[in-house]
């Protein structure tokens, strides 16, 4: 079989390769996202692996099944940026990484969390230029916080979990809420509810047509002045102006982000040497109480490895014509 690998960082080319020692897939890598303009690499394949900022539309798929392409290879967890049922229309199947090391994003979230209460950020940066001065950088203490987590699959129970040893009380909401939380200590409550007392919210379910913006203007008048606001799942959770609007009156008082809604155009690239032209994301990265990273919280050895292992897995499932159910789409 031969693959198009699409969105090929260095990375992804050293553990494609490591994993794909023992298989006979024939790789080939392309620095390219895939997109309408550049689909016309896919000819002579006959799957194409992807990753989250690819775009899979009817467009794309179209073109995909005209060159030959019977499979497509997310090389993610999420799958909002292919269209399923166009997909289906064309009889390519797809597949996924469900669960990759769900510690991984888990523990990122942590990790922003501690780095804005406590803005090491800011003290590294003091430090370094000789300033031992702990004026504008007090925080809190985690321990009997409220924590609300919207979404309990892998990593929002992973993410729990940790909240949990803190000594937070976490309150969840999930449309299937897990007994083994419960049982642990977390309570489920309903959105709202979850809103008004989580005063620290942290985003770890999908994107969908139903939570396309579920933080936006209405939902963020429910939280608590101050609050703080942590997504590590996908952009388009957050309505970027609404999040502006609240950090400016003050109603959201922390935001960590390692998603952003218009990523695509900015993620996984260097930019360092060109002037952004994304007004919403320049704003939001202006203010001192907003941290951003470039969506790196699946980034750990374990969680590629994974991602690896799994995706080469998928696509020798399709070569041997058959299916991993809780893998395909």
């Amino acid at each position: 079989m031969r693959v198009a690998v699409f969105s090929a960082k260095p990375y992804d080319k050293v553990y494609l390769t490591q994993f794909n020692q023992d298989l006979d897939l024939d790789l080939q890598f392309f620095d390219n996202g895939l997109n309408n303009q550049t689909v016309v690499l896919a000819e002579g394949f006959n799957a194409v692996c992807v990753f989250v900022n690819d775009v899979l539309d009817d467009t794309v798929l179209t073109d995909l099944s005209k060159r030959g392409i019977t499979h497509v290879a997310l090389r993610c967890a999420g799958f909002n940026n292919v269209n399923l049922a166009k997909a289906k229309e064309l009889n390519i199947s797809v597949s996924r990484v469900p669960a990759y090391s769900p510690q991984a994003v888990a523990e990122h979230a942590v990790a922003l969390i501690l780095t804005l209460n406590r803005k090491l950020h800011k003290a590294y940066n003091r430090v370094r230029e000789n300033n031992f001065s702990l004026h504008g950088l007090l925080g809190f203490n985690l321990y009997g916080k409220t924590v609300g987590v919207i979404g309990t699959g892998n990593i929002g129970e992973a993410f729990v979990n940790i909240m949990l040893g803190f000594g937070c009380q976490v309150k969840c909401y999930d449309p299937l809420p897990k007994q083994q939380l419960i049982e642990r200590g977390a309570e489920y409550v309903s959105l709202d509810e979850l809103f008004k007392q989580g005063q620290i919210i942290s985003l770890h379910c999908p994107l969908n047509a139903s939570s396309t913006h579920l933080i936006n203007s209405q939902s963020i008048e429910l939280m608590q002045d101050g609050v703080m606001l942590i997504n590590t799942s996908r952009g388009g959770l957050i309505d970027s102006k609404a999040v502006i609007h609240a950090l400016k009156k003050g109603k959201i008082g922390y935001l960590g982000l390692d998603v952003y809604e218009m990523e695509s155009d900015l993620f996984f690239e260097d930019h360092s040497a060109t002037i952004i032209q994304d007004d919403v994301f320049e704003r939001l990265a202006s203010f001192p109480n907003v941290l951003i990273t470039g969506h790196q919280g699946f980034f750990t050895h374990e969680a590629m490895q994974q991602i690896a292992e799994t995706t080469l897995g998928n696509l020798q499932a399709v070569q041997q014509n058959r299916q991993i159910e809780a893998r395909f789409l």
